[in-house]
């Protein structure tokens, strides 16, 4: 059936037993497909050079073009086929072409190739892939070879403006990095985005911030205060529960600990262990014999196994912490359900607030620890060593509190 496709003969169209076409008489090749259901789709029938039938679909009539809207891309059409383009095939590889874009998009990479390779070589994989999901939203369903040096100075501008600061900034750039890293690594992007972008300013010499003397002593006081207050508050449940017939919990004051907070505390300053690394001990890898702690690689943010000396007082806690301590999964300081410990930070700030500390970080008792080592006169590498850090550039932090070595130098000269 041959006649000019116009609004006015479609509407007069009627659908069929069978489904059938409407073969436009003005542009050769451009028709319309009635179904039996009544739907109507325009196409573009035509030949390529080779002599092949090939047929595009345009759209369906009303829903998605026009009569005009499709006589106009079959006309454009025309033009194409007349200057030798095989315009199925192109469209097919603009598809493929989009597919295979939206592989190479931030999220995509991160999700089919860099998570699966980081869960098995990188501490923390997943808390860090998730910082950089909240850090870049705008960026993740943005090709990687977009991502650009400018987007990422316009993010840091703001995020300086708003208070935070360029060591924070940098450490959620280099995360982004180590994606855009790997993806030219396996060839998923030529050229890495942010090569030419300079890192934040930072000091290289940070105030190292750890306990002095008064702050100290009222640490370990307000610790003991705690345990105190536990046991007694446990006492008085039992009380309570002895009047009603309940099943009694066990009598804390037959231990030295209220709970597992001051051997986590006291730990955590005298063997400058990780937060993470003390949830993840096990006591196996306590040796009271020997007076060692082993730090597994599998645990240890370097991937590499220390060990640290467990000095009177650490060895005193572990020791009576054991008589007192659940047994579950062999971890030195479970949770509560016998698994792996998530945070302690409630305890945490109740403790510094009771103890009038101020600006102390769970993780400044590791700068605490390294920083006593070092002013008691430890060599700056036993100190790497025994905090596990992965190069000296970060442990000379703490040169600075090396006793006299500045004053000594200067007195040389007179």
């Amino acid at each position: 059936m041959k006649a000019k496709l116009t609004s006015r003969t479609i509407k007069d169209l009627a659908p069929a037993e069978k489904a059938y076409e409407v073969v436009d008489t003005d542009v050769k090749g451009f028709l319309l497909r009635v179904q039996p259901t009544g739907r109507m789709t325009y196409y573009y029938a035509y030949r390529t050079a080779s002599g092949s039938k090939k047929r595009i679909k345009i759209g369906s009539h009303g829903t998605q073009v026009t009569a005009q809207q499709a006589r106009d891309l079959a006309t454009r059409y025309a033009g194409q086929v007349a200057e030798g383009k095989d315009i199925q095939e192109e469209k097919q590889s603009s598809r493929k072409a989009a597919r295979a874009a939206s592989e190479k998009t931030l999220k995509r990479f991160t999700e089919n190739h860099y998570r699966p390779w980081a869960q098995t070589n990188l501490k923390s994989s997943d808390s860090t892939i998730q910082s950089v999901y909240a850090s870049f939203p705008d960026l993740l369903d943005t090709p990687m070879a977009d991502i650009s040096v400018a987007w990422i100075e316009r993010w840091r501008v703001q995020r300086l403006k708003d208070g935070n600061k360029p060591a924070t900034l940098n450490r959620l750039v280099n995360a982004l990095r180590s994606i855009l890293t790997k993806a030219v690594e396996w060839e998923t992007i030529e050229e890495h985005p942010l090569r030419k972008l300079k890192a934040l300013h930072v000091d290289s010499a940070p105030k190292v911030r750890y306990l002095n003397s008064d702050e100290e002593e009222r640490l370990y006081r307000a610790l003991e205060e705690r345990d105190m207050k536990l046991k007694e508050a446990r006492a008085r449940a039992n009380e309570h529960r002895a009047i009603r017939g309940y099943e009694l919990m066990s009598d804390l004051f037959r231990f030295t600990y209220g709970d597992r907070l001051t051997p986590l505390v006291t730990l955590s300053l005298k063997t400058g262990m990780r937060r993470g690394e003390l949830f993840d001990l096990t006591w196996e890898n306590v040796d009271l014999d020997t007076k060692v702690i082993t730090v597994t690689a599998e645990t240890a943010k370097s991937r590499r196994t220390r060990h640290i000396p467990l000095g009177p007082t650490a060895l005193k806690v572990l020791t009576a912490w054991k008589q007192q301590a659940p047994l579950q999964a062999g971890r030195v300081f479970p949770a509560d359900d016998g698994g792996r410990l998530d945070n302690v930070n409630t305890a945490w700030r109740n403790l510094l607030k009771a103890a009038d500390i101020f600006n102390f970080r769970w993780h400044d008792m590791r700068h605490d620890f390294a920083s006593k080592l070092v002013m008691k006169g430890v060599p700056l590498n036993t100190v790497r060593e025994l905090c596990g850090h992965s190069g000296l550039d970060t442990t000379l932090r703490y040169a600075h509190l090396a006793p006299d070595h500045k004053a000594e130098a200067v007195a040389l000269i007179g």
